[in-house]
């Protein structure tokens, strides 16, 4: 070996020895990789995959300029190869390449459907943020679009990589320290509605607002939509139960095993903050029936929360015990005394130090993005269905849309996983596709 050869063999054995201990686990997958939507959770995404993958970096898109430069730059500090990978403001131009073989979506979520169904074609893997889709329909095309082109689809519910959840899942649920369990309550309580009502303005420079909002309706530009803020608007989301109610309600789906609903009722508004600009509910409450049992989900956008301690949770009523579950740990309380227990999130920054400094990291969610990427790449080598499959996202997704769609209608929605549509409700299963502006078509199930 001369030197040249030897520092190069050098710089790669240092280069896969700081990605961490999993990293000879996928030593061999050395996959080329995409992400679309370089903003707060893009980056915190697809700087996990670097940690636990040899992967490559190739590709990244935004219509935020200043936003895409800036990634850029990240990743090439971030990944081995120190490569700048190449920069697109359009998803098509990037995908048309068709040389990727991993794809992250990122984006909002009125822009999940029509990148993820092109990059499958396209023969991508994919992981893409919930909710899958911002309509009903949307989620069953992306579904469609993943069976008929084979691909591995791995949906941002991390709740089911979890490592303390696993381990309560194991130790109290399927071990049936809880005996039966009939009612889960879910819950969130953080104070994330945007309660600012600033002026409208001329978009910036750097934003490309006309792509920006895509297939959505046409707002004028404010400063709340852009960046991280646009789920303050039905037009790009479905508040706060499309946002934080999904992860819940997928996780206690995911403990308990648990498919459809059979009904989804919902009640709620904007009861309090009307001065805001904001026009998603900041009170609602939601029912899922699963039958022998009922989850109940309630969010509160102002006040204070029952539970400090689990101010975003789900609370599992057994007969022989109480588990509470969230990010960031969970209790169980036996019933008639005992011994409670207590486990708090799992940290991994000695393991992984970029988590002490990366900015805007939640550190707490790290080892479970980690563990989810790891899912994926395990099931992209198998062709297996990963934890979090988009089946299992269409589901979880499809049933929060159904709450909002139930509280805006006033009634109770029952549901035909079959047909894919509400019972006997011409009117709500109008309502299971939003119209989309022209000229982008809205994604059908039938024809992806």
């Amino acid at each position: 070996m001369n030197r040249r050869e030897f520092l190069q063999a050098t710089a790669a054995t240092v280069a896969l020895s700081s990605m961490g201990a999993y990293a000879a686990e996928f030593a061999d997958q050395r996959k080329r990789v995409g992400l679309i939507g370089t903003g707060w959770y893009g980056k915190a995404d697809l700087f996990r995959l670097i940690q636990v993958a040899p992967v490559e970096v190739v590709s990244l898109c935004d219509v935020d300029k200043r936003m895409l430069g800036e990634a850029v730059d990240m990743v090439a500090t971030r990944q081995a190869s120190k490569k700048r990978p190449r920069a697109y403001g359009d998803y098509r131009e990037m995908l048309k390449e068709k040389d990727l073989d991993i794809v992250l979506i990122a984006t909002p979520d009125h822009w999940h459907a029509l990148p993820m169904i092109e990059a499958v074609k396209a023969g991508a893997d994919i992981y893409v943020q919930k909710p899958i889709g911002v309509d009903i329909v949307e989620c069953q095309a992306m579904l469609a679009a993943a069976r008929k082109y084979g691909r591995v689809v791995q949906v941002g519910t991390q709740r089911r990589s979890t490592p303390h959840l696993i381990e309560a899942r194991d130790r109290f649920i399927r071990e049936g320290k809880l005996g039966r369990i009939a009612h889960v309550e879910i819950c969130c309580y953080y104070h994330m509605r945007a309660s600012e009502n600033p002026p409208d303005t001329a978009p910036p420079e750097w934003l490309d607002y006309e792509f920006w909002t895509g297939p959505a309706p046409m707002r004028p530009y404010n400063k709340l939509v852009h960046p991280r803020s646009w789920r303050a608007f039905m037009e790009y989301g479905n508040g706060i139960v499309g946002d934080m109610c999904i992860h819940m309600l997928d996780m206690v789906r995911w403990m308990m095993d648990l498919g459809w609903p059979t009904s989804v009722s919902s009640t709620g508004g904007i009861l309090v903050d009307k001065a805001s600009k904001a026009n998603i509910s900041d009170t609602q409450t939601a029912a899922f029936d699963f039958g022998n049992v009922k989850i109940v989900w309630t969010h509160r956008t102002w006040g204070d929360s029952p539970d400090p301690k689990y101010p975003w949770a789900a609370t599992f009523h057994g007969d022989k015990g109480t588990l509470k579950a969230s990010v960031n740990g969970y209790d169980f309380i036996p019933q008639g005394g005992g011994s409670s227990v207590h486990k708090d999130v799992t940290y991994e920054l000695e393991e992984f130090p970029e988590d002490k400094t990366e900015k805007d990291l939640e550190r707490h969610v790290a080892p479970a993005i980690r563990g989810h990427m790891k899912d994926l790449l395990r099931m992209i080598a198998t062709r297996g269905r990963p934890v979090a499959d988009i089946e299992q996202g269409y589901i979880s997704s499809a049933s929060s849309i159904l709450a909002n769609l139930s509280m805006q209608l006033g009634r109770s929605l029952a549901w035909d996983p079959a047909r894919g549509e509400v019972i006997g409700d011409p009117a709500a299963n109008a309502l299971l596709r939003r119209p989309y502006r022209a000229p982008w078509v809205h994604p059908e199930p039938a024809t992806v």
